[in-house]
This record gives C-alpha cells, sequence and structure tokens, in this order.
C-alpha cells in the first residue's frame, strides 16, 4: 500500500510527464507547421528555377554581348539550388534558411539586370521562348511572397514556443533549436 507521500510524488511525476508530452507534441506540430509552409515555399522556388533555366536556354545566343549577366543569373541560381537542397534536409535550420535567403538575395539583384537586359532587345520580347519564362518570373513574385510569409509565421510561432519557460527546458532534452527567417 502507498503512503500519502509516495502517491503525491507519483501524482507530481504523472503531472510533470504529460505537461513533458503535451509540450512535445505542441512543438512537434509547430515544426510540421514549418514543414508544410517549406513545401509553399519549395514549389514556387521549384516553378522560379524551371522558368529560369528556360530564360537563360532561351537567351543564352541571341544575348552572347552579355555573358556575364547571363552567367550570374546562372550561377546565382545555383547557388539557391545549393541553399534549396540544404533546406529540404532541414527546413528547421537557422543556418539552411540563412544560406538560403543570402542566395536568393544574390539572385534577386542579378536577375533585375538580365530581365532589363531582354526587354531592351526587341527581338527577344517577342520570342515565344522568352516571354512564358517572363510571364512565370513576373506572375510568381506574389506567391512567393506569400509562402515565405507563411513560413516565417510559422518560424516565429515555433520560436515563440520553444522560448517560453518552462518549455525552453525541454528544448535541450529534445534537440528543439531556433528555426530561422527567409
Amino acid at each position: 500500500m502507498l503512503n500519502g507521500t509516495a502517491l503525491y510524488w507519483l501524482g507530481l511525476l504523472a503531472l510533470l510527464g504529460l505537461w513533458m508530452l503535451g509540450a512535445y507534441n505542441r512543438i512537434t506540430a509547430l515544426r510540421a507547421a514549418i514543414l508544410v509552409a517549406w513545401a509553399q515555399v519549395d514549389l514556387a522556388l521549384t516553378a522560379r528555377a524551371q522558368a529560369l533555366s528556360a530564360l537563360l536556354a532561351a537567351v543564352a545566343e541571341p544575348l552572347t554581348s552579355e555573358t556575364a549577366a547571363v552567367e550570374a543569373v546562372a550561377a546565382a541560381q545555383a547557388q539557391v539550388v545549393s541553399a534549396t537542397e540544404a533546406m529540404r534536409r532541414r527546413p528547421v535550420a537557422q543556418d539552411s534558411v540563412a544560406d538560403l535567403s543570402k542566395a536568393d538575395a544574390v539572385l534577386a539583384a542579378v536577375l533585375v539586370r538580365l530581365v532589363a537586359l531582354v526587354e531592351q532587345q526587341a527581338a527577344l520580347k517577342t520570342d515565344e521562348a522568352v516571354i512564358a519564362p517572363l510571364a512565370v518570373l513576373r506572375d510568381l513574385p506574389p506567391r512567393y511572397v506569400f509562402a515565405r510569409q507563411m513560413f516565417n509565421d510559422s518560424g516565429s510561432a515555433y520560436n515563440a514556443a520553444t522560448g517560453q519557460y518552462p518549455t525552453r527546458l525541454l528544448g535541450s532534452l529534445f534537440g528543439f533549436g531556433q528555426a530561422g527567417r527567409l
């Protein structure tokens, strides 16, 4: 037969165990929300990569005098693809998110120049092989911005939950780190 003190400690341990289970489930649900949001970002990045590949193939020959611009976009896109692959492995890791964010900023900067060069060429403006990828690249930013915002909101909710005391104590026990922002 258990005495009152043993029942007290047993009840306290059961309560602590149930709290830990609830906190763990909450954090893993928030991490799952980050993964769902990442899937939307990944779709937008994939669509942009396909459009860029088609555009680069279409403008490589007509813009031979501007090979530096074409090569800069290709190199920046390669960095984005590499960072995207790292994000696919660990979408919650801060360093992966930071690498993708930097690579995306570089691509955005060099892509502006390439689009301006394409728009200056009258023959390219009417080429169907150029029009379709450019249309995708123009239509994609709102979807990409929304997907990034969903990702960032999910990451903020996760970070807030893992940063609260006493849930913060579980972080080291279960390996809950901080999520990055795009």
